[in-house]
């Protein structure tokens, strides 16, 4: 019995000797952020201030996502594919950067007390994937809703943005360095808006 034993337990630990290891985790950042046309002086005199994003569901996160057909009705998450920090963390960080370098106002920053006066923006991920596409290829498809208050509480403008960008392989790399060029895409668009809003502002 002792031997039928032994060799009963030499199976079992073979056994789990050939189990395929579980895969390692990969974790990917956003590629370098663009610069945005720089401003020769400040055009607001407030300071700026980029809030957390928010997200909710899968973008709240640190998982990619990926959608299983072209219309993105279905949506999964990948297991060991995650990004470094959560995306409502990493764009907010990133919207930092591309707005302070581009000298639009005389400070912009994450942390600011409540009471101090300064312009507030906010943003919403409504979309933030990778889908497939008819053809075999992917896009990176990115929805945000961004939102701009002035010092005194009241909305300056509140705008859905979206942009897709197609992905130069099949590979995860190449997604998020779509997933960043997408973004940069529409903070380009909402940096015009914001000066465009600014310059109507002084007009009335």
């Amino acid at each position: 019995m002792r031997i039928f034993v032994t060799a009963l337990l030499t199976l079992a630990l073979a056994a789990c000797g050939n189990v395929p290891g579980v895969p390692d985790h990969t974790y990917f950042r956003m590629s370098k952020a663009q610069v945005l046309p720089v401003s020769e002086t400040p055009v607001f005199n407030t300071p700026i201030v980029i809030n957390l994003f928010a997200a909710d569901g899968l973008y709240a996160d640190r998982a990619l996502v990926y959608a299983l057909d072209p219309s993105g009705a279905e949506l999964r998450q990948y297991h060991y594919q995650l990004w470094t920090d959560p995306p409502t963390r990493a764009l907010q960080r990133r919207l930092l950067i591309e707005i302070r370098d581009a000298g639009i106002a005389p400070l912009v920053t994450d942390q600011l007390a409540a009471s101090q006066a300064a312009l507030r923006i906010s943003g919403s991920i409504l979309r933030f994937e990778r889908v497939p596409t008819v053809d075999g290829s992917f896009i990176a498809s990115v929805v945000l809703r961004l939102r701009a208050d002035r010092p005194d509480g009241t909305p300056q403008f509140d705008d859905i943005y979206h942009a897709d960008v197609e992905a130069t392989d099949h590979g995860l790399g190449a997604t998020v360095i779509a997933l960043s060029s997408a973004v940069d895409q529409i903070f380009a668009e909402f940096h015009g808006d914001l000066l465009k809003n600014e310059v109507y502002e002084h007009a009335r």
